[in-house]
């Protein structure tokens, strides 16, 4: 597995931190303070990922083969 960073967009809202994965759609949470809100943030993208992951090596089929881009 590559070993990127992502870039987490968050702010403060009433009592809640809420907050984004600028990279990836779909990624956003929230915590009931920062700390638990950048928890929420890393299982969400972990899981993000992993789904991503098996969708495309589902659609590839039985032989494919991996290759490490960087943006």
């Amino acid at each position: 597995m590559n070993t990127i960073g992502y870039t987490a967009v968050i702010r403060q809202d009433g009592p809640w931190w809420i907050g984004w994965i600028e990279e990836v759609s779909g990624v956003n949470c929230q915590g009931e303070t920062k700390e638990k809100l950048i928890a929420n943030l890393r299982e969400a993208l972990t899981e993000a990922i992993e789904m991503n992951r098996e969708d495309a090596r589902n659609a590839a089929g039985e032989q494919f083969e991996e290759i490490a881009i960087q943006p």
